[in-house]
């Protein structure tokens, strides 16, 4: 297989954006920007998300059993690129963004335009990503969304021509 053509033909999978947050009791927290992200099932609601086994979010989720996926608007490329590095709690806000404690304790960001919080049913580890099945217990939106709700999202592409994830 051609490393090149594999990486340019994954990077053609479309991908949103969000901030996956999620919160331990001891004050432990964790948020950062991710896109691989797709609903599972209908009944019951199931949403998985590819997270890097080497992150602090991994680690946490698996502990906690519990995250957060806050869903990036159109015109928030500063705030995924701000999720791009490590997280920092200080009083109420991630990284100066602030934030409420949603019903599993995973962080909810006030300024996103929805948010999907769940509890978590299974993790797959293989590779460099494990995949995280997550029931969701909770949702919410900002405001109503006129039109198509994924043309609500933040997508990718909308970072740059130099901005990729995969391959």
């Amino acid at each position: 297989m051609d490393p090149n053509v594999k990486k340019t033909t994954l990077r053609m999978i479309p991908y949103g954006l969000y901030v996956l947050t999620a919160a331990h009791k001891d004050g432990r927290i964790s948020a950062g920007t991710v896109n691989w992200v797709t609903q599972a099932s209908f009944e019951p609601p199931l949403v998985v998300v590819g997270v890097k086994t080497d992150s602090a979010g991994h680690a946490l989720i698996k502990d906690t059993k519990a995250f957060a996926l806050n869903v990036l608007g159109k015109g928030q490329q500063a705030l995924a690129f701000t999720f791009f590095k490590p997280a920092e709690k200080k009083g109420d806000t991630i990284s100066g963004e602030p934030f409420r404690p949603g019903k599993t304790g995973a962080p909810i960001l006030a300024s996103t335009p929805a948010f999907i919080e769940c509890s978590l049913e299974t993790t797959v580890e293989m590779g460099d990503h494990s995949i995280f099945v997550g029931k969701v217990v909770e949702v919410g939106l900002a405001k109503t969304i006129d039109g198509r709700a994924d043309d609500a999202t933040l997508w990718m592409k909308e970072l740059g021509d130099k901005v990729f994830y995969g391959g």
